[in-house]
């Protein structure tokens, strides 16, 4: 992330130059032209060309009202809070959201440089604005255009393995009959995995919109395919460890045996998570057959009698219901199709 706020700084910088030179050589006053260029800098072209859609006449009514009350009350605070306030109100009942700001600090600036032939001022505000708009969005195409792929990348590998260290914490604290402070412990490895899945679904949005004006190359967009697929999964893990930390599971009563046999199976997990080349399929598959054939034999003993009808799970077969989804989730992460 460091890498990108530092590329925006270059391009605001580069954008501000170019938006003063241009109205320097127009004769207009930069300040407004500036102000539009610095806070059109979006995160991807795409943001960048639909708020500016929506800046420009956001402009235009913050200039206007600039012009109407100064006409009307002089240079006074009379005039600095009606403009900004009716240039807020009209922008919020015409939804133009992302052009608020930028209309309100054009509606206060303009009064104090207004003196004379207010309507000629209004077109030389529009057009420093169009300026601010064209520059920054071009700045934004052109200089070190958006670029999250490697970004995406390393997140997914970062996040699959904390995903690795919270299924190993998760099911040793289960299987060691630990609860209490650690389900607080656990709870918080979630939903800090769960900010950096949100914040990484971001970038894949930015990414998606960023393919619109600089198109992918046939090897990255498989390659971009796979990490969608990647975090899905990663979604659905975070979804059953989810389950089994706010699940009351108590009184476990495998045997030494199974709980070795399972604790084995989420060790592997873990290292397979934890580092892709450690991950083999016939290894993997083997491991989840062993987890399968205990689930099965603890699922028999629950129906062999007709006449039970039990009104919930044990803990026991909750437990390998969730180790198999995940183990099938984690051949899925490493296997797409």
């Amino acid at each position: 992330m460091k890498k990108i706020v530092g590329g925006r700084v270059i391009k605001t910088g580069v954008a501000i130059f170019l938006t003063a030179w241009i109205c320097e050589l127009l004769d207009w006053p930069p300040v407004f032209a500036v102000i539009t260029a610095i806070v059109s800098i979006e995160p991807t072209v795409s943001d960048s060309i639909k708020k500016g859609v929506i800046r420009f006449p956001a402009s235009a009514i913050g200039s206007a009202y600039a012009v109407f009350f100064i006409s009307i009350f002089g240079n006074s605070p009379l005039t600095y809070t009606l403009a900004a306030v009716f240039t807020i109100v009209t922008c919020f009942r015409l939804k133009l959201h992302a052009g608020l700001l930028v209309a309100t600090l054009t509606a206060v600036a303009m009064i104090e440089v207004i003196h004379s032939n207010f309507l000629f001022s209004f077109f030389i505000r529009l057009g420093t604005t169009t300026v601010g708009l064209l520059v920054s969005t071009a700045v934004n195409m052109f200089v070190l255009p958006p670029d999250y792929k490697n970004d995406i990348q390393n997140n997914i590998q970062s996040m699959a393995n904390r995903t690795g260290k919270i299924i190993e914490k998760v099911f040793k604290d289960i299987l060691e009959d630990r609860h209490d402070d650690q389900d607080e412990i656990e709870k918080e490895m979630v939903a800090e995995l769960d900010k950096k899945i949100l914040q990484t679904e971001l970038l894949i949005r930015f990414q998606k919109d960023e393919s619109k004006y600089h198109p992918l190359a046939a090897s990255e967009k498989q390659q971009f395919q796979k990490v969608q697929d990647q975090i899905v999964r990663l979604r659905l893990i975070h979804y059953h460890m989810d389950n089994l930390i706010n699940s009351p599971l108590r009184d476990i009563s495998w045997s030494a045996e199974e709980r070795k046999i399972i604790l084995h199976a989420v060790t592997e997990l873990t290292k397979a998570l934890s580092d892709p080349t450690y991950y083999q399929p016939e290894k993997h598959q083997l491991e989840l057959q062993q987890i399968t054939e205990i689930f099965w034999e603890d699922n028999e003993e629950i129906t062999k009698d007709s006449d039970k009808h039990p009104t919930k799970f044990p803990p026991e077969l909750i437990i390998l219901y969730e180790l198999v989804a995940v183990y099938n989730l984690v051949d899925r992460f490493y296997n797409i199709k």
